[in-house]
């Protein structure tokens, strides 16, 4: 081979490195741990949590259960009836069932926005 053939394959070689970029992957680990390191240091708050990381679907389920209960217990004080309970039972399940629509559908919102941006 002559010398000119052995430097092209030479600057052939560099150029296929320096596009591959060996230290990618290091770079990548150094700043996830870096990220990981600042959102340890933060303190956890609970409320912050649960308005951005618990998503909709979770969050309006839950809503519908805790009004659903509250309506266990207060209709059979306004409605004398037997069926009561099982009155505040098929509104709770439906209430539940609502969220979970409602949930679902604002989680879908929040995600075309992302992709918007």
């Amino acid at each position: 081979m002559s010398d000119q053939e052995q430097e092209r394959l030479k600057r052939l070689r560099e150029k296929q490195l320096q596009a591959r970029d060996p230290l990618v992957k290091q770079r990548n680990f150094q700043h996830s741990s870096s990220v990981k390191e600042k959102r340890m240091r933060k303190p956890f708050s609970l409320a912050k949590a649960w308005k951005k990381d618990i998503p909709h679907i979770i969050k309006a389920p839950l809503y519908g259960l805790l009004l659903g209960v509250v309506v266990i217990f207060v209709l059979p004080m306004l409605w004398v009836s037997p069926y009561a309970i099982y009155a505040g039972a098929g509104i709770t399940l439906l209430l539940i069932i609502f969220g979970a629509i409602m949930g679902n559908s604002l989680d879908l919102r929040d995600d075309i926005k992302d992709h918007i941006k």
